[in-house]
């Protein structure tokens, strides 16, 4: 684990509610509707990109708030907030994403003495499918400063 300031970011997002189990469906639709508007209003991509979650439940039933933003470069986008996290590279697939990201962060966010503030984001820098050994996810937990 490591603490990273994140700065204000440039995106294009979509706000939904979801579970756990119904992101994946999801994400590729909004994914192509957040390029195909970057495209239309002359805006340049400016990152990979980023799922934007407020109080992620604990089981896979439960809705939460998502946003799947774009990182993009031009005027009239929204801006992501600053956020001070803690933060943890997966490299793996999907399927380990909590048992080998989410889980090992939080403990080491609670032996810190750190809390937490109720956003985190995955960052895809590398995704090659769900299954994939080569995918390259950021997990980052906002925390107090």
């Amino acid at each position: 684990m490591h603490i990273r300031i994140i700065e204000p970011i440039a995106v294009l997002q979509r706000h939904e509610r979801l579970t756990v189990a119904q992101v994946g469906a999801r994400a590729a639709p909004a994914y192509a509707e957040l390029h195909a508007e970057a495209k239309a209003r002359g805006l340049g991509i400016d990152g990979p990109p980023i799922f934007r979650a407020r109080h992620m439940p604990q089981d896979a039933h439960s809705e939460f708030g998502m946003a799947f933003c774009l990182p993009v470069a031009g005027d009239g986008a929204q801006r992501l907030p600053r956020l001070r996290c803690a933060c943890l590279v997966h490299e793996g697939p999907l399927a380990e994403l909590f048992a080998r990201g989410y889980q090992p962060l939080l403990a080491a966010i609670a032996a810190a003495g750190l809390r937490t503030l109720g956003e985190s984001r995955e960052v895809y820098h590398v995704w090659q499918g769900p299954q994939s050994p080569d995918n390259r996810i950021e997990i980052q937990i906002g925390v107090e400063e």
